[in-house]
């Protein structure tokens, strides 16, 4: 069989056996992860570009249209690595520079290395949605997303969060359970055509656990999993440590079905049931705040952040009343065996970041025609200023829809195999309409607010 048959099969197929091992079809793609200072050149790259970020938000003009920190992080960086989730899950984690400082401090020894507290544990989850809220909300409602100043000053609280906790405990604590930008990434990387995982056949004869432990001067797993260990996307930051301290060449980098992890976890996720409500409901009320209905609005209210504030608490209980309802529909009493599910987060994943990606489009498709003269009007080079051109609003609408469209089939296709598997024969036809209907009304919610 062609590798790209098969690859088609690992993308269609229901069945988790038929998946296609990128690291055996190709070599080179699992030497070049292998290797570490490939990963120290793309991390140095990432570390430059968000140096220029910081000089530039913190000593370059105050306003947007003279100042590329903004563009740079808001428009080219940001929805890079919300695409970035669809494809290779959470691996811009692997080369994210805001642990930089936390892994040098460690390096030099200058660390207590303490382990990581329960309490870190357990309520790390809550704590890191809860930045991500607050992140949200301040680049709306403070228009951060057109300060250069509190642009950098975003990203340096993020690096010293990091740091301090690399100060404090062993290997990357920040990644593994505090960092709210991690945290959507581990949600969004469910989704991801991608997973890393262990081949367990080669584990059985492991005797020294080095893909989390490290070993021979070698790191082990930063977010303290180990190959063996990792069975979903959210944690693992396809880091590339274990493939240099594994002797059992065991970790695999497979190609798969999207929806197989959504499916499988039938809305287990704590992470996902507190990101995906607040994320679709916080883009619904981001959208609408582009609309002329909002100035008035606004006008009513006496406040852009009290408005903005009051829509968003508004679209996020309107979420929970829709994912309540679907669950209501789907399941009519607790598992016995897992307990309480949310199978209806796992239903609208797709359209949750999907949701993201279309609005972190249409901020880039506003902003790239102003880019270069943005960097002539900083640099005073008067001849950049010539070349800016604009994006209309059209086509932008036309692929928005198709994205959002495409995310609703995919919330109708995890529902179809949900009612064909795990649930068969609990949910009434009725109920199965009812779903849909639900899913619909939820893409045309979308649909309003971007057209």
């Amino acid at each position: 069989m062609n590798w790209w048959t098969k690859a088609l099969r690992s993308l269609i197929a229901s069945d988790t056996r038929e998946k296609l091992d990128l690291f055996r079809t190709f070599p080179g793609f699992r030497r070049f992860l292998a290797t570490r200072h490939h990963y120290a050149i793309l991390r140095t790259a990432g570390d430059v570009l968000f140096l220029v970020v910081l000089i530039s938000g913190f000593f370059g003009p105050d306003l947007a249209e003279r100042n590329v920190a903004v563009f740079l992080t808001w428009g080219l960086l940001w929805p890079a690595i919300v695409l970035s989730w669809f494809l290779v899950g959470r691996m811009w984690c692997g080369i994210c520079p805001f642990p930089g400082l936390g892994v040098f401090l460690q390096r030099k020894g200058w660390t207590l290395s303490w382990k990581v507290p329960h309490f870190l544990q357990k309520y790390g989850v809550y704590t890191s949605v809860f930045l991500l809220a607050m992140i949200i909300w301040i680049e709306v409602a403070a228009d951060l997303d057109r300060s250069p100043f509190g642009t950098s000053c975003l990203v340096l609280t993020i690096v010293l969060g990091s740091a301090v906790l690399a100060f404090l405990y062993e290997g990357q604590a920040w990644c593994r359970h505090l960092c709210p930008l991690g945290r959507i990434s581990g949600a969004a990387a469910t989704l991801a055509i991608t997973e890393f995982r262990a081949n367990h056949d080669r584990c059985r004869n492991c005797k020294t656990f080095a893909c989390k432990r490290g070993g021979e001067g070698k790191r082990g797993c930063p977010v303290y999993l180990g190959a063996y260990s990792v069975k979903n996307n959210l944690h693992c930051l396809v880091c590339g440590h274990c493939l240099t301290t594994c002797d059992q060449d065991s970790p695999q980098f497979l190609l798969r079905n999207p929806y197989s992890e959504l499916i499988t976890n039938k809305g287990r996720y704590i992470t996902c049931s507190y990101i995906v409500p607040f994320l679709i409901g916080s883009q619904l009320a981001r959208f609408l705040r582009y609309k002329e209905v909002y100035g008035s609005f606004v006008s009513v209210i006496g406040s852009d952040a009290a408005a903005f504030s009051l829509l968003l608490v508004v679209s996020f209980l309107f979420v929970l009343a829709g994912i309540k309802l679907g669950n209501s529909l789907l399941v009519h009493a607790p598992d016995p065996i897992v307990g309480r599910l949310s199978p209806m987060v796992p239903i609208l994943i797709p359209m949750a970041f999907v949701g993201e990606l279309v609005y972190r489009m249409w901020f880039f498709a506003d902003g790239i025609g102003d880019f270069v003269p943005t960097i002539g009007r900083q640099a005073h080079i008067d001849w950049l200023q010539k070349l800016g051109f604009s994006i209309p609003d059209f086509p932008v609408q036309i692929l928005s829809a198709f994205f959002m469209l495409n995310g609703a089939v995919a919330a109708c296709y995890i529902l179809w195999r949900f009612c064909m598997e795990d649930f068969e024969g609990q949910v009434t036809l009725s109920n199965f309409i009812g779903l849909n209907a639900l899913i619909t009304v939820f893409l045309l919610s979308y649909l309003v607010v971007i057209f």
